[in-house]
C-alpha cells in the first residue's frame, strides 16, 4: 500500500473509532467528512479533498494566473485537512502577501514554490522518506526547474539526491559520477539548449529516466521546443518526457514511481 494513502486512511479510521467510542457525535463526524469529496470556494475554486486518499498527496495549487487572496483561501483550506501544501509558480511579490497571512509556509525563491511540511497533528506517525530519486541538471540555468522537481519529490516523502551542472559540453563531469547514476531507482534529467543529456543518461542506466526540457537557450531553441523534440526523439530506452519547464510534473511522477519500489 502507498504509505501516504495509508496515513490518510488511518485518519479516517481514527475518526470512526472516536464515533464508536463516544468521543465524537455523529453530527460532528459528518461535519468533518462533509468536505471529503470536494469543496466549493465561492466562484473561483473547487477543491478536491479526496485526492490525498486516491493518490497519497493533496491537491497542488498553481499560483500562476491566480490572485493572492485566491491562493490564500485555497492553501488555508488544504492546510486545514492536510500536513502538506504545495503552491507552484509563485512570484516573490505574491509570496510576500501569502506568507503575511500564512507564515507557516516556506518560500523557495529559486523554484518559486510555497511549501508547508509539518508533522501530523493527530499523532499519526510520519512516513519515512524513501531513497532512490536522483535529479540531474545540465547547467546552472536549469536549476529553477530542477529544484522544483527535487522539492516536489521530497514533499512526497522521498529522499532526493542532486547532481548539478553536468551537461554534455563537459561530459567528463557526468562520467565521473556514473556510480551515483547506477545507485538511483529513478532519475530526473533537466536540460535546455540541445536537450541531449537525458539520452546520454538513459544509455548508462537501467532505471526510468524522466526528461525535463527547459526553456533555457538561444533563439533557435524556441523556448525549449528544440530540447523537447530532442528528448521525444531519444534513442535511449526507458526515457519518458514531461512538458517544457515542468519540474513539478517530473517530481510528482518520480515520487509515484519510487513508492512502487520494494
Amino acid at each position: 500500500m502507498n504509505p501516504e494513502r495509508g496515513v490518510h486512511a488511518e485518519r479516517l479510521r481514527l475518526l470512526l473509532e472516536r464515533v464508536r467510542g463516544g468521543e465524537l457525535d455523529v453530527d460532528a463526524a459528518l461535519g468533518e467528512l462533509r468536505g471529503l469529496p470536494y469543496e466549493d470556494l465561492g466562484d473561483f475554486a473547487t477543491l478536491d479533498h479526496h485526492r490525498a486518499l486516491r493518490g497519497g498527496f493533496p491537491e497542488v495549487v498553481l499560483g500562476q494566473g491566480k490572485q493572492a487572496d485566491q491562493v490564500i483561501a485555497i492553501a488555508r483550506r488544504i492546510a486545514e485537512r492536510n500536513d502538506k501544501v504545495l503552491v507552484t509558480r509563485v512570484e516573490p511579490a505574491m509570496a510576500e502577501v501569502v506568507r503575511a497571512e500564512m507564515p507557516e509556509l516556506t518560500y523557495h525563491p529559486l523554484p518559486r514554490l510555497l511549501v508547508l511540511d509539518r508533522a501530523p497533528a493527530d499523532g499519526t506517525p510520519s512516513v519515512e522518506k524513501s531513497p532512490g530519486i536522483l535529479v540531474v541538471a545540465a547547467g546552472t540555468a536549469d536549476l529553477p526547474v530542477a529544484e522544483e522537481a527535487a522539492i516536489t519529490a521530497e514533499l512526497m516523502n522521498n529522499a532526493v539526491e542532486r547532481l548539478y551542472d553536468v551537461g554534455v559540453a563537459g561530459i567528463h563531469r557526468l562520467l565521473g559520477q556514473v556510480e551515483r547514476l547506477w545507485q538511483a531507482r529513478v532519475i530526473i534529467v533537466v536540460a535546455g539548449m540541445d536537450g541531449v543529456l537525458p539520452s546520454v543518461v538513459g544509455g548508462l542506466v537501467s532505471v526510468p529516466v524522466i526528461a525535463v526540457p527547459t526553456s533555457v537557450g538561444y533563439g533557435a531553441s524556441f523556448g525549449g521546443l528544440a530540447a523537447l523534440l530532442t528528448m521525444l526523439n531519444s534513442c535511449a530506452p526507458g526515457v519518458g518526457v514531461v512538458n517544457i519547464d515542468n519540474g513539478f510534473g517530473a517530481g510528482y511522477l518520480a515520487g509515484s514511481i519510487n513508492r512502487l519500489a520494494p
